[in-house]
């Protein structure tokens, strides 16, 4: 896993990774590489390296996790790795949060870039690795920290005499740029200065950086440059929607001048140019500039700007550097503002270089001292420390309600900092407008959220201050029509209430949320957030199904149910618009009849752990055989021992036993129940409500109570894992299956009430033994055979199960 906290970063990461997997295949010197990989697989593939990335077009493309076997370049942020290792996962279900924890937790190596900009993140990582290697957990987890800005060591710490000397890297690290400092009259002016220094090089034909650490800063430096050199500016930051900054990355003229790779298709835009940023390009982003004007921040924030101009040493840099003539009186105590005069101070003293400018090359940053550099950087967050029991608590994954005890994981992966303020994610979603609380009806908002969860393309995130002012000019803006809102809280809980309301409650309630909106609220601008904006039918503001794969083909859609279904997509949900409607309106031909809104996923990117999602029909005794090979595959690849090994197998057979069950079959559209039973409707079969059977709690009592086939001979450990593998296989029993959940309408009531008592105590006892991404990671082959096999070409309607060796109670097999 590479990890940094740069969404731009992130995407030109995932970049190189295909250019390293397109590499394995073309070059012959490699291919032993290539085949190297290929064998550490349980399967073949065509494709000896899964890339995945958890935003943009690669983004949880399952490839990481349907083989666990295979090797896996996983791509993401800080708060998408981090919140999935916290079994919190961001974007993530409750149901699919341990498997990603469990295959992101175990087996892995996690590389930390930019560990500086993250201290909390890499103490966090740090506390997981000691805390797996105190409970013995099953694969390891390994952390390595990267950093080009260490508080500590030298910036070239790590390169010999040798490399110093050799051609490529003599001429980077001392490539030529220049500091020339300007003293703006005070903090209000600062904006005015960088936008006229920036406009003395608009004859020059060149591309120049800017960058300003205020978000209102940027705006108006923007726009002067604009009014000067009209079409020639673009903004980068961090408050953009996902879809736009992906857009910006790929296919603009102007940012594509600052690429060394540019995008296939765009052509850069000629003339001088301007990319005016926030932090968003300050770290790891891979571009270059010919000059560069900034405002003053802390010394490795200047440290990493100073590295996006002349980066490789091929032209001769001018860096203008504009701060306030003094200090704030009001922000005399702010150690933030301490940070940033410390480093005006340690920029005065690096040496000049011939055109009298001083020196900000890599070779003279890296010279720096270390301790005059430790008083200029921006102060450290407070680090809460991590506990087993917060571990426990967050383990929790089945208790999807507040549990006091566990709170949200940010403040963990970030730390808290007064200088940073809080911030709220935004996104634009039909169902607000079209599923109102009375439309609603049994479905629960969270649930939706489950099966369709927003994508990093959806949302923008911004300061919550801002947001709150935007959400209030959007509410005045339609003080004649009540708009609906959905508060979704960092746990996944969602509130649905009118967005009057939400702005009525205060901006605290926005804090580390998200909100979404009905698109009719307008609100969105190249973009970004603004609440005077109104509504526009040309604008994309819902575009949860411009969700695309690497070759552009969507990854899932909804329609209504006068639409002609998706050709080779999986209906994951059927919405009931009307839920008190008559289905056959008598008498009446003006009453509205049944609406339902049909949710379809491609099978292989469906947003649980996949399962659901068959190609084709599949009988429930072929599709029991097939996960049980694969399992069984799976285990032998990965050299499991016992008893791990034969649970695992076992489990895979036995795990859909509560299938055959009349209601499960009707909840499929099987129609030649139980002449049929079914695994798998496949592509065409409709969802219909099945009220709330669990399956998987089916297949427990099935167990436990009627003996089924050789479970009654297993040991005890065997046993035990190999219910609780069966109980968790969709995200459930970690600990509990909720009450209303807790039944079989074809078994006795008094067994299902012993079979539930007993999950979590299975739960308790196995995670000590196993520990929490120990056990997680278990579960998940369990879960990763069923993908499989659900997404297996070959399975037929009927077929006998294939037995496997199972141990006896005095451990013979």
């Amino acid at each position: 896993m590479y990890v940094v906290n740069r969404r731009t970063v992130v995407d030109q990461a995932t970049d190189e990774a295909v250019r390293i997997r397109k590499a394995l295949g073309a070059k012959a010197e490699l291919r032993s590489v290539a085949d190297a990989l290929q064998s550490l697989a349980a399967f073949s593939s065509d494709i000896p390296l899964a890339i995945s990335t958890l935003r943009g077009q690669f983004a949880d493309n399952a490839e990481w996790r349907n083989d666990p076997t295979r090797p896996a370049v996983i791509v993401g942020t800080v708060d998408m790795i981090g919140s999935r290792l916290l079994f919190a996962g961001y974007g993530c279900g409750f149901k699919s949060r341990p498997l990603h924890a469990g295959f992101l937790g175990q087996d892995t190596l996690l590389v930390h870039d930019e560990a500086h900009l993250e201290p909390a993140f890499q103490e966090l990582i740090v506390a997981i690795e000691a805390e797996q290697q105190r409970c013995c957990e099953f694969g390891r987890f390994r952390v390595m920290a990267l950093t080009a800005t260490s508080r500590t060591d030298g910036e070239q710490s790590g390169l010999t005499d040798a490399d110093r000397k050799h051609a490529v890297v003599r001429k980077r690290i001392e490539a030529k740029k220049g500091i020339t400092f300007c003293a703006a009259d005070d903090q209000n002016h600062v904006a005015d200065e960088v936008a006229e220094r920036a406009l003395k090089h608009k004859g020059g034909g060149q591309a120049i950086l800017v960058f300003l650490r205020e978000l209102k800063n940027l705006h108006n430096v923007a726009k002067k440059i604009d009014a000067e050199c009209p079409g020639q500016v673009q903004s980068l930051t961090g408050t953009m929607r996902g879809l736009e900054r992906d857009a910006l990355a790929k296919e603009d003229a102007i940012f594509a001048r600052f690429m060394p790779k540019p995008g296939p298709g765009v052509t850069p835009q000629l003339g001088t140019v301007y990319l005016v940023c926030t932090s968003a390009g300050e770290v790891g982003i891979d571009i270059s500039a010919d000059h560069l004007v900034c405002d003053l921040t802390p010394f490795e924030s200047m440290a990493q700007r100073f590295g996006r101009v002349n980066r490789f040493g091929t032209g001769d840099a001018r860096i203008d550097v504009v701060y306030e003539s003094k200090s704030d009186e009001k922000k005399k105590d702010d150690p933030y503002e301490h940070a940033r005069w410390a480093t005006l101070r340690l920029l005065r003293t690096l040496p000049t270089n011939r055109a009298r400018r001083r020196d900000a090359s890599p070779a003279a940053l890296g010279n720096v001292p270390v301790s005059d550099r430790q008083a200029a950087f921006t102060p450290p967050p407070v680090i809460l420390p991590v506990s087993d029991i917060l571990f426990d608590a967050w383990a929790l994954t089945s208790v999807r309600e507040r549990l006091p005890g566990r709170p949200p994981v940010a403040d963990w992966l970030h730390g808290l900092a007064e200088w940073e303020p809080p911030e709220t994610h935004v996104g634009w979603r039909e169902e607000v407008d079209v599923l109102s609380t009375e439309r609603l009806g049994k479905c629960k908002p969270e649930d939706l959220l489950d099966d369709y969860p927003l994508k990093p393309h959806e949302l923008l995130q911004d300061n919550s201050s801002r947001v709150f002012k935007e959400l209030e000019r959007m509410v005045d803006r339609h003080s004649d029509r009540e708009m609906g809102a959905w508060l979704i809280e960092p746990d996944g809980e969602v509130t649905v209430l009118p967005l009057r309301r939400l702005v009525e409650r205060g901006r605290q309630n926005l804090d580390h949320r998200t909100v979404l909106l009905a698109p009719k609220a307008g609100g969105l601008k190249g973009g970004m957030l603004d609440g005077a904006e109104k509504f526009d039918e040309a604008c994309s503001y819902d575009v949860a199904d411009s969700w695309t794969d690497q070759a552009g083909t969507a990854r899932r859609c909804r329609v209504w149910d006068d639409e002609e279904p998706p050709e080779g997509m999986r209906l994951v949900r059927a919405v009931d618009i009307r839920p008190f409607a008559d289905d056959e309106p008598e008498g009446d031909e003006e009453a509205p009849g049944r609406r339902y809104w049909y949710w379809y996923v491609q099978p292989r990117s469906a947003d649980d752990d996949g399962s659901r999602t068959a190609r084709q029909k599949q009988g429930l005794s072929p599709h029991l055989q097939s996960a049980e090979r694969f399992a069984s595959a799976l285990v032998a690849k990965l050299k499991l021992s016992e008893p791990e090994a034969s649970a695992i197998t076992l489990a895979a057979r036995w795990h859909d036993l509560g299938k055959h069950r009349a209601i499960w079959q009707r909840s499929i559209a099987n129609r030649d129940y139980p002449q049929q039973v079914l695994a798998k409707s496949g592509r065409g079969g409709r969802l219909l409500d099945l009220n709330d059977y669990r399956h998987e709690f089916g297949s427990l009592i099935d167990l436990e109570k009627r003996q089924h086939a050789d479970f009654g001979q297993l040991a005890w450990d065997v046993r035990d894992l190999v219910l609780h593998l069966i109980a968790a296989h969709h995200g459930r029993a970690r600990p509990h299956f909720p009450l209303d959940e807790a039944f079989d309408p074809e078994r006795e009531e008094s067994d299902a009430a012993e079979v539930a008592r007993k999950v979590p105590r299975r739960f308790a006892r196995l995670q000590r033994q196993y520990g929490r991404w120990g056990l997680a990671y278990i579960e998940s082959l369990v879960r990763a055979a069923d993908v499989l096999a659900s997404q297996a070409r070959d399975a037929s309607i009927s077929g006998p199960v294939e037995s496997v060796a199972t141990p006896t109670k005095d451990g013979a097999r």
